[in-house]
């Protein structure tokens, strides 16, 4: 199999999977004294090895199962109203549009969706949407749809010069590209340890900056409610596996050993051997206007097709576990680079979209 598709669901390394499978026996053998005598402590350990890897500090930080969770506290929790504004883009996470239009329309709040090009005036542009009735601009950090790293640091900047809360789906960021919370700004930042971090699947954080904490109010209301500070209320929710979590210093140890900005660095220059080896195939324009735009993950517009039937052929004719997909009016195909992909995966892409596309 050709798996280029590690920004949906990739793969858990094997050291890490059997830490998180052992936490999952202990649990088992001994669920009282897992969950009743030690759970606050090691969720506490793990959080601050997360916040350590995150440059965040351990008492604004918080897990969740993944980064839709954490968005939905946020969203949720605002006090939004009628007159409101919540300024998105044409590039976020389907799910979270969704979660957008859900919360304005109960709470009156109006969704205004600024369609951006990428390019050094993309803020300025999202900003030529901003109203005095904007409450909240909600920005990916890395794109899903488009596989674009977004300038969020200025976006967050602007926000706060201006007095606008600032809400980061950094779904892709967390062992993609290096982060460091507390400076980059945001107002609320919601991660996955799931992708690429290589955490197991349930593994995700939310970080919230200290004035905001009191209204942040977790999905789940239980035992934690009546306590004060923002990471107890947050930390139990009812009983739940939290094997997930605590296997996520696993998962930087992992990276630590296995010298993963060497293995970032290799994956970065596969992403954008991509994107110039698709836009010649294609003869159309990369969606990233320059290699500063790319993680680990690049995509790329293709001519009109039946994008079912490409990407069913891709899997069944030829092994190729990559999505392909529409972007707005366009057919588009999604290439993710990870530590066990090499240069014969895209070659082995690109020779597949040759011949299915008669290129």
């Amino acid at each position: 199999m050709v798996f280029l598709n590690h920004g949906s669901f990739g793969a858990c390394p094997r050291p890490v999977f059997e830490v998180y499978q052992r936490w999952q026996r202990e649990l088992e053998r001994q669920p009282v004294e897992l969950l009743a005598r030690r759970y606050e402590g090691l969720i506490e350990e793990a959080k601050s090895r997360l916040a350590g890897f995150l440059g965040a500090r351990p008492e604004d930080l918080v897990f969740c199962p993944n980064a839709t969770s954490g968005m939905n506290v946020v969203a949720r929790s605002l006090p939004l109203g009628t007159g409101d504004e919540v300024l998105v883009t044409n590039h976020e996470y389907g799910a979270v549009s969704r979660l957008w239009e859900h919360v304005c329309a109960r709470t009156g709040a109006a969704l205004v969706v600024r369609t951006l090009a990428p390019g050094p005036a993309l803020v300025d542009e999202l900003w030529s949407a901003v109203t005095a009735r904007t409450r909240v601009v909600s920005v990916s950090h890395v794109t899903s749809a488009t596989a674009l790293r977004f300038p969020v640091e200025e976006v967050c900047a602007r926000a706060r010069s201006e007095g606008i809360l600032s809400a980061v789906d950094g779904a892709h960021a967390p062992g993609q590209i290096e982060l460091e919370l507390d400076a980059l700004g945001a107002d609320f930042y919601a991660g996955n340890c799931h992708k690429w971090l290589c955490a197991p699947k349930g593994s995700g954080f939310l970080h919230v900056r200290p004035e905001h904490q009191a209204t942040i109010t977790p999905q789940v209301i239980g035992w934690g409610e009546d306590e004060g500070s923002f990471a107890a209320r947050h930390r139990w929710q009812g009983t739940r596996d939290p094997a997930a979590y605590l296997a996520v210093p696993a998962a930087i140890d992992f990276l630590a050993e296995h010298g993963w900005d060497e293995v970032r660095g290799r994956c970065y220059g596969l992403a954008r051997a991509a994107r110039v080896r698709l836009a010649e195939l294609t003869g159309l324009a990369p969606l990233a206007p320059d290699e500063t735009w790319l993680g680990q993950m690049t995509a790329a517009e293709l001519p009109e097709c039946d994008i079912d039937a490409l990407k069913r052929r891709l899997y069944d004719e030829h092994r190729i576990e990559v999505p392909v997909y529409r972007f707005e009016e366009r057919s588009v195909v999604r290439a993710s680079f990870q530590g066990y992909n090499d240069d014969s995966d895209l070659d082995a892409l690109v020779a597949a979209l040759r011949a299915e596309l008669q290129l």
